[in-house]
């Protein structure tokens, strides 16, 4: 055994364990407490095994969706959780992800970083098949747990359907199944009153630009 590249190895996964204390904006589906980031990877894996066959590209390397979702939010580690939502914010936090990709990729070995840093950077590009599946799932899981919560998220920080659907559109490039049913589900939650009202939706945040931002 290379004894140099193993305690590389032992850092790294001892660095991750502080992904679960980031914590997320959006409750468990129960609305007991808010989600961690170690959750949500775990749950994206499963979903991506689950719900591979309704994704949009045929042939889907379903293998390297689980490594992307896995590895996706690690550089929360460094620059926390923000809101899908807070378009300006998620601007100002590109640096800080980048930068803490190099910091903790950076305690594997070479090319275990490279390839890790890789995936990373595949799944903000959303320009593949399986990161646009990848950030589908993404979307997904936290508009399940507004729908299990009445809305939670969206009325607190004063989220409209109109606006949610703006920044979650880009779940159709990745399954137009899925885009289909969050559509319904937008629907169905509209009408419950579980997006803000017209006058909460004034200040919300300001919506996401087309490209991908996280």
């Amino acid at each position: 055994m290379d004894r140099k590249r193993f305690e590389q190895q032992i850092s790294f996964l001892k660095e991750i364990d502080k992904i679960k204390k980031v914590l997320r904006h959006t409750p468990l589906l129960d609305g007991s407490r808010y989600e961690n980031d170690a959750e949500h990877a775990w749950h994206l894996a499963v979903m991506a095994i689950t719900l591979a066959e309704h994704a949009n590209a045929e042939g889907l390397d379903v293998a390297r969706v689980v490594k992307m979702v896995l590895l996706h939010d690690i550089v929360e580690i460094d620059a926390g959780d923000t809101l899908v939502y807070d378009s300006a914010r998620r601007a100002e936090k590109r640096g800080e992800e980048s930068r803490a990709a190099d910091r903790i990729f950076g305690l594997l070995p070479d090319e275990q970083c490279t390839a890790f840093k890789l995936l990373w950077e595949e799944f903000e590009a959303r320009e593949t098949p399986e990161a646009k599946f990848a950030a589908a799932l993404d979307r997904l899981e936290p508009i399940l747990q507004n729908v299990s919560t009445e809305g939670h998220a969206w009325r607190k920080h004063g989220i409209s359907r109109k606006h949610a659907e703006r920044v979650n559109r880009h779940i159709g490039e990745g399954s137009d199944s899925i885009w289909q049913y969050v559509q319904e589900l937008f629907a169905e939650a509209e009408a419950k009153g579980h997006f803000a009202r017209k006058q909460e939706s004034r200040n919300a945040l300001a919506p996401d630009a087309d490209k991908p931002q996280r």
